[in-house]
């Protein structure tokens, strides 16, 4: 193994480690670099459902990918409601997809257009019973879990392509193995954990930049 990949790796589970387990200390910075990376994997993702082409596999499908990642990724930093808003869809979608691809059914236009409705449907549930604080502990441990998962499957994975990766690290873990779902229950379980205790006298702010940049 290069040197190189190594210490990308390292980064890599530090930073999943750190998601999992203060991601709720954290999310402010987290914001940006979530809402663009679910930007990335949507944007792709609706290329490919609506014109065919494969996940990441044109440089059409990168450029969407990306420009749909910036106008997140902007809008998680301006926006705190905004910011919850997507990381709460972000994960009903996910969730949504990862079940009904677990079932048989192959991703396209009917999997996508659902997970986008469990997507807003999430996003509601967690803004209109203003539960943000515990959703973000419970996604962003969640999301940390996946993203260790998704660094030792790089490592050691055998027979998973980066996309098939990128897209869905944790389905094919479990899929593969009993003691991969085995992982991901202890490990994001502890998270949750770990940040209700780390957290129970701090509290997030609500911003909008904008409005503040104006008020100065």
């Amino acid at each position: 193994m290069a040197f190189e990949l190594l210490c990308m790796s390292m980064f890599a589970l530090l930073i999943g480690l750190t998601v999992t387990f203060s991601g709720y200390r954290f999310f402010l910075f987290l914001l940006p670099i979530w809402g663009f990376f679910f930007g990335f994997g949507l944007g792709a993702e609706t290329l490919q459902v609506l014109f065919g082409v494969g996940f990441l596999a044109t440089v059409s499908s990168w450029v969407v990918g990306f420009f749909v990642g910036a106008i997140f990724g902007v809008l998680s930093y301006l926006f705190y409601m905004v910011a919850v808003a997507l990381l709460a869809g972000s994960f009903g979608y996910g969730l949504a997809v990862a079940l009904l691809t677990a079932i048989g059914l192959d991703f396209g236009f009917i999997v996508w257009v659902i997970g986008l409705i469990a997507g807003v449907a999430a996003a509601f549930v967690v803004l209109r019973f203003n539960i943000q604080k515990y959703a973000i502990i419970a996604i962003t441990a969640l999301g940390g879990t996946g993203a260790i998962i998704f660094t030792l499957l790089a490592l050691f994975g055998d027979g998973f392509s980066p996309a098939e990766l990128l897209l869905s690290p944790v389905r094919l873990a479990i899929q593969s193995s009993f003691w991969w779902l085995l992982f991901y229950i202890v490990v994001a379980g502890a998270g949750i954990a770990i940040q209700i205790i780390s957290s129970r006298a701090f509290e997030l702010e609500s911003y909008n930049r904008l409005a503040d940049e104006g008020a100065v």
